[in-house]
């Protein structure tokens, strides 16, 4: 397997590799993908938490507790839809092979950021609105794990002039093409992640959650879209009455919805308007967010508290050489 192997017409023949070491450890290109999307969200989350006025090192404590959560609730889920008995969960195999499933992955992550947050006493929505945009992305380079284990395609594609991919692959448990919903769902999740880290980067005024909710209603409306049309065999919840994954993007895309409106009205009634505020500071970033008790934030030139203290006069005149970085107590850095 190589780098030309994902430009082919067809699917790979491997999917993994083996290290010459410890007498050969096999290593699976679903297990790359996976965590190079999480590194890769990580990376950019930690810029945008800087850029929004959060510690860096809160990417760590969210790294460290709510990641081993997410694969938790992606193999509870995964097991839970596809009726596997619970001595199968613990399947080491079935993991590597893609037992696991987005889904309850974004549910044991969620779930794990509450409480991290509640203990922590930081703002839910102010550090979700850094990390759902990278989700995206880790979504997006994620589901090339699916083009090695040739899994989560559509239906069969008839037209020989439309075999090819990216628009369809060769499945080889068939011998037949079929559509490459992978890659469709990677792309979507890529542009999406473009749309949000650009708008958190942009969009500093109150209130908090409104990036939170569009992920979520948006990544829903994505699944609920995509789930139906792909082949039955992975579609969870097969043979059943309801499709778990299907209720599920529903379910996200009221969440979603519901975090949108809900963050609107309420700061209309504390601060009067929509976005920002006709009372008080309309920044929602203006407040730092510590990592741990009397950590000092760090003021740069791409973090947008910057911009804001020296409106503010906090800062005085920039100096030639660019803008001056100063403690939370007047001292430069």
């Amino acid at each position: 397997m190589n780098a030309v192997s994902l430009l082919a017409y067809e699917t790979p023949v491997y999917n993994s590799f083996v290290l010459p070491i410890g007498g050969g450890l096999e290593i699976y290109y679903y297990a790359v993908c996976i965590v190079m999307g999480i590194a890769l969200a990580t990376c950019f989350t930690t810029l945008l938490m800087h850029r929004r006025n959060v510690s860096t090192d809160v990417v760590l404590l969210c790294f460290i507790v709510c990641v081993p959560c997410a694969i938790i609730g992606a193999r509870i889920y995964s097991c839970a839809s596809e009726g596997l008995p619970v001595d199968k969960w613990l399947d080491f195999n079935s993991m590597r092979n893609g037992g696991l499933s987005i889904m309850g992955g974004i549910l044991g992550g969620v779930l794990a950021a509450i409480v991290l947050c509640l203990i922590k006493k930081w703002n839910f929505f102010r550090i979700t609105d850094c990390i759902a945009p990278c989700f995206a992305l880790a979504q997006s380079v994620g589901r090339w794990g699916n083009y090695f284990n040739q899994e989560v395609y559509g239906g069969v594609v008839e037209n020989p002039a439309l075999q090819f991919f990216p628009f369809s692959v060769l499945i080889e448990s068939d011998g037949k093409w079929h559509y490459a919903f992978f890659f469709y769902e990677s792309v979507v999740n890529l542009i999406w992640f473009v749309v949000l880290f650009t708008l958190a980067w942009k969009l500093v005024k109150k209130p908090n959650g409104v990036i939170t909710g569009l992920f979520f209603a948006f990544y829903g409306l994505v699944r609920s879209i995509m789930e139906p049309l792909r082949d039955p065999a992975y579609q969870y919840g097969n043979g059943v009455e309801l499709n778990s994954s299907l209720v599920a993007a529903y379910a996200l895309i009221g969440i979603g919805l519901a975090i949108v409106v809900a963050a609107l009205i309420v700061n209309k009634i504390r601060e009067g308007k929509f976005f920002g505020s006709a009372k008080g500071s309309p920044y929602a970033v203006e407040t730092f967010i510590p990592a741990s008790k009397g950590e000092q934030p760090c003021y740069t030139p791409l973090n947008y508290a910057t911009a804001i203290k020296e409106a503010q006069g906090l800062f005085g005149t920039p100096s030639a050489g660019g803008t001056a970085e100063k403690r939370a107590d007047g001292s430069k850095r």
